[in-house]
This record gives structure tokens, sequence and C-alpha cells, in this order.
């Protein structure tokens, strides 16, 4: 009679740590998720700062060669820098650009320092009518001049469904190395610069157009990994106590 008895138990009991085992490992990566999310939003934040800081800064001087090796790059992007030289307007690149003024290019020009080394310069954006740059052959600048703007990284993976089409000269992504690879210009940091509007005439590129905006959903998706523990939490307490319910009516 005792043997029995102890059976069911076994199989409630067992039943029981299977159940919570697996709400266990549930829990534990749900937790993780949204733990993860808040230090993502800790991170974000921080980011946010860091580029209101370094928008609204003094321009420096936009670092060389050597100076981009050692730079901290995150830190650096969108920091307001300044260059003088002269652009190379016979290398510039069309960019695919779908901005607040409509689809159109951004106008990506090599931009030689007076130091000798290159970087590269999106000048602004155009309409397609005015891709051709003999339509806009006033706005090519082509005497000395100084560039204000922000400092961009590299865009060398593209997007999702626009890729770069280097043998067919169509381009979504600022590769500034391919760039450069084609155009047969060495040492140049992999970085551009975003001018601002002070160069801006209608018959120029329209620089200042840089879209400074971050997506901050963080906290949504930790609330929602952390309701979603909290819901296996509960479905653990009431599975539990239907097993131990429905074990009570076997006996």
């Amino acid at each position: 009679m005792v043997e029995e008895q102890t059976t069911p138990v076994k199989n409630l009991r067992g039943r029981i740590a299977l159940i919570g085992l697996i709400a266990l490992v549930l829990i534990g990566i749900l937790t993780a998720l949204g733990s993860w999310q808040i230090q993502r939003l800790g991170w974000k934040h921080d980011l946010v700062a860091r580029v209101e800081q370094n928008i609204h800064a003094q321009p420096v001087a936009a670092p060389d060669s050597a100076a981009w090796q050692t730079a901290d790059k995150k830190a650096t992007e969108y920091r307001a820098v300044s260059v003088r030289g002269h652009y190379l307007n016979d290398k510039e690149i069309h960019v695919g650009a779908l901005t607040e003024k409509g689809s159109g290019y951004w106008i990506v020009t090599p931009f030689q320092r007076d130091s000798g080394e290159v970087v590269y310069i999106n000048r602004g954006y155009v309409a397609s009518a005015l891709r051709d740059p003999a339509k806009r052959a006033s706005g090519q600048i082509t005497e000395e001049t100084s560039v204000t703007g922000l400092l961009r990284l590299t865009e060398p993976k593209g997007f999702f469904l626009r890729q770069n089409e280097p043998d067919k000269n169509i381009w979504y992504a600022r590769d500034v190395e391919i760039f450069a690879e084609r155009a047969g210009l060495k040492n140049v940091p992999a970085y551009f610069i975003d001018a601002n509007a002070e160069q801006n005439r209608s018959d120029r590129p329209q620089g200042g157009l840089t879209v400074i905006k971050f997506a901050d959903n963080h906290l949504v998706y930790a609330l929602t990994w952390f309701s979603l523990a909290l819901m296996v939490f509960g479905m653990t307490v009431f599975l539990i106590r239907y097993e131990m319910k429905r074990n009570d009516k076997d006996e």
C-alpha cells in the first residue's frame, strides 16, 4: 500500500522538477535578454550625449592618416572638423541618396589637403538632373578652399537591400576604401566629411543634410523580455498547481 502511494508522489515530483527546470532556463534567458537591453540603453544614451557634444564643439583639424591609425574612431564620429586644400573634381563619386529634399545623389569628392594627403568630402545633395558635373560646372570649386563639416566613418558594408556595384559605377554606400582604390589614391583615412551648409549655393551640392537620429527602443525591448519572464513564471506556478490537483484526484 505504501509503495502504491509512493509511485504517484515520485511521478508528481518528476513532473514538477521538469516544469521547474524548463521554466528556470526560459526565465534565465529572458532575464538575460532584458538585462542586455538595459545595458544597450545606457550605451545608446552615452552615444547620443557624445554625438551631441561632438556636433556642437568647435571644429578641429581633420585627422591625417597617421593620427587616424591610433584614433578612437567611435569617439571621433560626428566630430566637427575642418580641412583646407582643393577638390579633385575629376574623381567625384555619385552615391544614391534619399533626403528631405527628395531622391538624388550625394557628391563625394576626394580633397587634397595642403599637406598632400587626401580625404573624401561628401559635398552634399544634388537632384538626379544635376548628377552630371557638366550641368553644375559653375559650382565645381577649383580654387583652394576650406571645408568644415562632420566626420563620418566609412560605410564598407553597404545596406541590406542595396549593395554597391563598383563595376557598374553604381553606389549606395560611401565606401571610402573602395573609392580610393578605384581612384588610385594611397593612404586615404577611412572616413569622410559631411560638408556643412556654409558652401551652399544654387549651383552647388547642398550640404548640411546629415541626419543624426538614433533608434532608442531598448527600454521597450527590455520591458518586453522582463514581461515574458514574468509570464513564464506565472505559467509555471499554474502548471505546478494543476499537477498537484490532478495528483490529489488520482489518489
